[in-house]
């Protein structure tokens, strides 16, 4: 059996998770989503970059976890990065999710064309809206799984993407796994593709688009599983 922390990316919570965990725990694992503050069930509490970090710590202590696998999607590789290393000896591997990797220094929006995201959060008094349905277009959802996404999602709080990830060493050092979903770029880049020249690190292909926890849960599911060993 092994403890699974889920980590959505941006807009989502804890809920994004439902069919992957209940692969998982069907398998006979713990599994635990977590909403960070600000997003789902937690809209409205305060959130900066260091909050949703503090988020996962707390919840790994909260239930005393050891060998946890730490699961971050897309924006929330992160968080999730920081957090893994924190945690310390109750890691047990990380798994990112076409997530973005967490750099010393650097933020979310750090090292690609955000100035569009940027100019999104001035607009909607610090927070990134929803993308609107037709912007899910080529990522192999359903017309029924982007009205779910849609309809659940919450707007992201701004200041969890522009502050700076805090690093004490190389995050290659920490044992991982990392995803690429093909429909949303079949290489990984930046920060991902120098995190994979580590030979801590290990590379699986997912043949889906950006939000595999939706459109590929039960492949995703078996992909966490086998991480775990």
């Amino acid at each position: 059996m092994t403890h699974f922390v889920l980590v959505a990316g941006a807009w989502l919570g804890a809920w994004a998770w439902d069919e992957v965990a209940a692969e998982l725990r069907a398998a006979g694992h713990e599994v635990h989503p977590l909403s960070l503050s600000g997003l789902a069930e937690k809209q409205g509490e305060p959130a900066g970059q260091q909050t949703h970090v503090q988020d996962i710590v707390d919840e790994v202590e909260r239930l005393d976890l050891r060998e946890v696998v730490l699961v971050g999607h897309s924006y929330a590789g992160v968080p999730v990065g920081q957090a893994a290393e924190r945690i310390g000896e109750r890691l047990g591997r990380v798994v990112l999710v076409d997530a973005h990797v967490p750099v010393d220094g650097e933020s979310f929006l750090s090292g690609w064309p955000s100035d569009a995201v940027r100019e999104a959060i001035a607009a909607h008094n610090g927070f990134w809206p929803c993308p609107e349905p037709a912007e899910f277009a080529g990522q192999g959802l359903t017309d029924d799984q982007v009205a779910k996404f849609v309809t659940g999602a919450t707007s992201h709080p701004g200041a969890t993407l522009t502050e700076p990830a805090v690093l004490s060493r190389p995050f290659g050092e920490l044992p991982g796994t990392y995803v690429t979903c093909l429909l949303d770029g079949e290489e990984p880049w930046g920060a991902a593709a120098e995190l994979l020249k580590s030979e801590r690190w290990n590379l699986v292909n997912l043949d889906t688009g950006h939000w595999p926890m939706f459109s590929r849960p039960r492949e995703l599911a078996a992909i966490l599983e086998a991480s775990a060993g």
